[in-house]
């Protein structure tokens, strides 16, 4: 093929087949050509950095979306994610990526900067987040933030193809509706549970624990450590052991990702201790959306409420 193509151009200067070959790679990305002013329907390249946000923007094009995820295994942490050739080849040929910020993926920063396109649209879930906690990047469990980071990405599917601008509008309103039972039973859990003293191994449930009107008995320092993946302080070691041998806690929410010695060890002394113990991911379970995803939590969550406060 390419010596056909060598010549073929045999007779061209170098810089005018280069120019060529620039413009005819241009045309074929954008899905148009010089003599179409119009954008025409297209098949959007996403590459989400997480596997929640490539499920909302599956869910907000559709057959116009073409999207690839990066994390998308709850079985390992994803701090401990290094990416690789064929992520940086799917970057560098993306319409549009979509991350969560906030140091959260900071590896997905270094591949855009080693492939820069003016012509690929970045979207940070932690900035478009209305609800974001502070020293805490998981946005997405913000059910409240869900309708502001959904919107935004159908913004920028309409700005890439304008001719489906009806079709992602439609679809985005079926999303923000599909919110509306994850509400519901937050707010349940709240009129039932207000109040109920847990105990939490990481800062990622703090954006339901909070509307939830659940009492978070751990040391903020004790969950932000074990997110960063450091060594909590010693003093807060005790303050969660506490809480679990003398069952000041009626709940355990543990995250299933970041797994420590430590937080094993407060596990099983829950489980010792009787104490109903919820796990939670940070990435998104084979087999789910968004939605159900967060729907089978909350009900977890409920059934454990209910466990530990019982008399």
């Amino acid at each position: 093929m390419f010596q056909h193509k060598k010549a073929f151009f045999r007779g061209l200067p170098f810089v005018l087949i280069c120019l060529f070959l620039l413009s005819a790679c241009g045309g074929a990305r954008n899905g148009s050509t010089s003599s179409t002013t119009s954008t025409p329907s297209r098949v959007i390249k996403v590459v989400a950095a997480e596997n929640f946000y490539g499920d909302i923007v599956k869910q907000l094009g559709g057959s116009h979306v073409d999207v690839t995820s990066i994390l998308s295994d709850p079985n390992v942490d994803p701090h401990e994610y290094t990416s690789s050739v064929q992520t940086a080849l799917k970057v560098s040929q993306a319409d549009l990526v979509l991350e969560n910020g906030l140091g959260y993926d900071d590896w997905m920063d270094k591949l855009l900067a080693s492939s820069p396109d003016s012509n690929r649209t970045v979207l940070v879930g932690g900035k478009i987040a209305n609800h974001a906690l502070p020293d805490n990047p998981h946005v997405w469990y913000g059910v409240d933030s869900m309708p502001a980071i959904a919107q935004a990405f159908t913004g920028a599917l309409k700005k890439l193809d304008s001719t489906d601008a009806a079709t992602f509008d439609g679809k985005l309103a079926t999303f923000q509706q599909s919110l509306v039972s994850l509400q519901q039973k937050i707010a349940e859990i709240n009129l039932k549970y207000k109040g109920t003293p847990i105990a939490l191994t990481e800062t990622i449930y703090l954006y339901q624990t909070a509307p939830e009107g659940l009492k978070v008995l751990t040391p903020f320092a004790f969950m932000k450590a074990n997110a960063e993946g450091t060594d909590p302080p010693a003093d807060t070691v005790t303050m969660i052991n506490n809480e679990i041998n003398l069952k000041q806690a009626r709940v355990l929410i543990y995250n299933i990702q970041t797994v420590t010695p430590i937080t094993t060890n407060v596990q099983n002394a829950a489980t010792k201790q009787h104490i109903p113990t919820v796990p939670v991911s940070e990435t998104m379970p084979p087999g789910k959306t968004y939605q159900s995803w967060m729907l089978d939590q909350l009900n977890s969550l409920e059934t454990a409420l209910q466990q530990g406060t019982k008399k």
